[in-house]
């Protein structure tokens, strides 16, 4: 099972992670299913930027992005080469290490 190393973020996850996720799960499910509580204000449906991640190692181990995802990351707060959708981005075998950003587009989050 391809393992998943989240960097320290100051909210989600203060220490960082490292989590085993199986093959073909998303980096958002993955991340839930480990109570990591990445916004994903569309439910996961690809409809907004909220679960934005940057992969810093094994981007191109992911699932491959669709014109749909591009499009929404587009609009992601600090966007860059190696951005995501984290409930689009589909693991395969490899490892990966994801960040994520400080912000998100949504200004006003609900309590979990």
């Amino acid at each position: 099972m391809p393992v998943i190393t989240v960097l320290p973020h100051p909210e989600y996850c203060p220490a960082g992670a490292r989590l085993e996720a199986a093959s073909g799960t998303s980096v958002c499910e993955a991340l839930l299913e480990n109570d990591i509580a990445i916004e994903h204000a569309c439910e996961m449906s690809c409809a907004c930027t909220t679960c934005h991640v940057v992969v810093r190692q094994g981007f191109d181990s992911l699932g491959e992005m669709d014109e749909v995802e591009e499009d929404l990351l587009d609009r992601a707060w600090g966007l860059e080469p190696q951005s995501r959708l984290s409930c689009q981005a589909i693991l395969a075998q490899q490892d990966v290490t994801v960040e994520i950003p400080k912000y998100s587009i949504n200004h006003a989050k609900e309590k979990r």
